[in-house]
């Protein structure tokens, strides 16, 4: 199977790994937005404490920390080394348990498929080459009844105007090159990538950012950056 991955993408978050911790740093976004995606996924999915999550595209691990802080038995994986090297310390230091591995998605099917509670892939599916095979593979490790969180980036004139130009090369909040705009995906394609995965859409929410104030917020607008959550149906269903 040719692994469905990026080698340049895996080398940016390579570059940036011993900085993903540094609240002011190349994923300041992330520290800010963390709060809100786990404020969503635990509003689809209920109490994280005692479900299993596989957190697919972990990077440092700031997602996958916060829900193993709820409660949660959190597999993080990523095909980043580096990444997965300043997740595992920082996880030791904080003695918070989570295990991070170096893997690909699809590798894990073989003795994983219908384990996890909730998957979650976030901010990565705009990296993939395939992002059809990503949802897919996560669809096949959700046990029926579980919940796919994903979030990413919509495709059209005012995304290539806030989430590349904007916050790339304008408002400098993420480092140039983080995306390819031809990459980012409709909300259109990823409910027909839910579908052919099998995976019942339940609800979609934007996530915008208001530059004066320099908030993060959830709501109607999904215009550039979106999250989106899905059920996969119960086996008897």
């Amino acid at each position: 199977m040719t692994p469905n991955v990026d080698q340049n993408e895996i080398a940016k978050f390579d570059a940036m790994a011993q900085r993903w911790w540094d609240p002011e740093g190349e994923c300041k976004p992330l520290h800010e937005i963390n709060p809100l995606r786990l404020g969503y996924i635990e509003q689809h999915t209920g109490s994280l404490n005692g479900q299993t999550v596989l957190d697919v595209g972990c990077g440092g691990g700031l997602l996958s920390e916060a829900m193993a802080r709820r409660g949660a038995t959190v597999t993080g994986i990523d095909l980043s080394r580096e990444a997965v090297g300043v997740a595992d310390l920082h996880a030791l230091e904080a003695e918070v348990t989570v295990d991070y591995r170096v893997e690909d998605v699809e590798a894990l099917l073989e003795q994983e498929a219908g384990r996890y509670d909730t998957v979650t892939c976030l901010e990565v599916l705009e990296h993939v080459p395939d992002p059809a095979a990503t949802v897919a593979a996560c669809a096949r490790l959700l046990k029926p009844g579980g919940s796919l969180v994903v979030s990413t980036i919509n495709r059209n004139a005012k995304s290539w105007l806030f989430a590349k130009v904007g916050a790339e090369y304008v408002l400098n909040l993420l480092p140039r090159g983080t995306h390819e705009w031809k990459r980012f995906i409709r909300p259109s394609e990823m409910d027909r990538h839910f579908r052919h995965a099998g995976i019942e859409t339940r609800e979609t929410t934007g996530l915008t950012y208001n530059p004066v104030t320099g908030q993060y917020r959830l709501g109607r607008d999904i215009d550039v950056n979106y999250f989106m959550h899905g059920i996969k149906p119960e086996a008897d269903a």
